[in-house]
């Protein structure tokens, strides 16, 4: 099996994707813009050839590459970067090079958040209303119907990135006179808290794993306040979460894929969509994955892309954590007392990319427990503020 593997080196924990695919026999081809010598040792080592590209938004270099791969290996069996950032990308050389997986016409569905809503509407998941506003005219005229405050983004955007409130008239003048080129959509102000289903569905998309997280701010308002974050893995996935999952999984047609769902849990107790994610969830999600059930998910999925297997027993033991900080806030704790508070429980720490540490956190301490209230207290001891 031929496997291409865009942008390898990014995440930095996605090198265990491709180590564990070489496990399997599968001969890894990667493609990126960083030097082979600059390249993790066991990423290094994990791949068949390294095709190194001046720029991996040059479709043409990325086409070349798969060509000369063509060339020298024979037929390619799958392409994928697990990054939302290259689905789009991915999509259409599987299209021109007839690879299985999400092609060109299929992605839109799963990118733009326009279009997701029909899919939710489809399967009957509730979900805030939007609209694609081309002006500020067709803005406040939607705006009329659901009331400030709304939330703008980019209709084909990542995570929190070009996410604005919007308060006022005013505002929305203001985002209108100055926005990006691009497409922007306008939903109403969903008041909540963040609930997840996450995980990876098989070639036939029966569900293979899946979990729940919840979150004690959303990621937005984390990036938009500059500040830290925290999110815990449920033991036991609420019933109503699990249901409209496995709905979406269904009415998205995931197959062979990661997938992060996000809702609301609104005041009233109701779920709400808010947007769907055909790819692992972001930061260290997936080694959450692991702690939680002491399991192996990096090597579940290669086990899967190279002879199809679909098996896997675990059990949720433990509540997993991803507890943040970030560097410009003053901490009442040093490092040193939170090891010696929960050294037991804390499985893992390190610093983050600054590209994932506007929405993650600068540091992040990886926190498991059998016990919700254990959790809680380690977020308080850790995010205290001096």
């Amino acid at each position: 099996m031929n496997f291409v593997f865009l942008s390898p080196s990014f995440p930095p924990n996605y090198y265990h994707f491709c180590a564990n695919l070489k496990k399997e026999g599968v001969a890894v081809l990667g493609v990126g813009e960083s030097p082979l010598h600059e390249l993790r040792p066991e990423l290094r080592d994990s791949l068949a050839w390294y095709y190194q590209v001046e720029n991996l938004h040059d479709y043409g270099q990325l086409a070349e590459a798969l060509r000369f791969f063509t060339e020298r290996f024979g037929k390619i069996d799958r392409i994928d970067s697990l990054n939302e950032y290259w689905l789009e990308t991915e999509a259409k050389l599987r299209s021109e090079f007839g690879i299985p997986g999400v092609q060109a016409e299929e992605v839109a569905e799963i990118r733009h958040k326009s279009l997701m809503k029909k899919v939710f509407a489809k399967t009957g998941i509730p979900h805030a209303r939007g609209l694609v506003a081309a002006d500020a005219a067709e803005a406040h005229k939607f705006i009329s119907h659901v009331k400030f405050p709304v939330i703008v983004k980019p209709d084909d955007g990542m995570g929190a990135e070009h996410t604005y409130r919007l308060e006022s008239p005013e505002d929305v003048d203001s985002f209108f006179a100055g926005k990006p080129d691009r497409s922007f959509i306008i939903e109403e102000f969903i008041q909540g808290d963040i609930v997840t289903f996450d995980g990876l569905a098989g070639p036939d998309g029966k569900i293979i794993f899946c979990t729940s997280h919840v979150y004690g701010e959303g990621v937005m308002e984390s990036v938009l306040a500059d500040s830290h974050i925290y999110y815990y893995s449920h033991r036991q996935i609420p019933a109503d979460v699990e249901d409209a999952g496995r709905k979406l999984v269904k009415g998205f047609r995931v197959r062979e894929r990661f997938f992060h769902l996000e809702f609301f849990r609104r005041k009233d107790g109701t779920l709400c969509a808010l947007e769907v994610n055909i790819r692992p969830p972001g930061g260290m999600t997936l080694d959450m994955f692991n702690y939680a059930c002491d399991i192996d998910m990096y090597g579940t999925w290669a086990k899967m892309m190279a002879r199809g297997e679909t098996r896997l027993e675990y059990e949720r033991k433990y509540h997993c954590a991803h507890i943040s900080r970030k560097n410009r806030l003053n901490y009442r704790r040093t490092h040193e007392e939170i090891l010696a508070r929960f050294g037991d429980l804390v499985v893992h720490n390190e610093s983050l990319p600054p590209m994932l540490a506007r929405a993650m956190g600068d540091y992040v301490y990886i926190v498991r427990s059998g016990h919700a209230s254990v959790i809680k207290d380690a977020v308080e001891f850790i995010q205290e503020q001096a």
